[in-house]
């Protein structure tokens, strides 16, 4: 993703689910995914596709079985 891109994505997840938290980062390993933040915790992956000359980007969110027993 571009710089551009990467500044409307995060613009656009931060006005949808109200959080300006949120946070896309550049990995350094050239064509890694974009991750995604909510503060300093990791919690997913944000692809970019095009097809038939459209562009669409995929939000992957990870859900640790060990984050889960910090409910409790």
């Amino acid at each position: 993703m571009t710089p551009a891109e990467l500044a409307a994505v995060q613009a656009h997840l931060r006005r949808l689910l109200g959080n300006d938290r949120i946070k896309l980062s550049t990995p350094q390993r050239k064509n890694a995914s974009v991750e995604l933040f909510v503060g300093s915790e990791f919690v997913g992956t944000v692809h970019r596709d095009t097809e038939d000359g459209e562009v669409s980007y995929a939000i992957q969110i990870v859900v640790l079985a060990e984050d889960l027993s910090q409910i409790n």
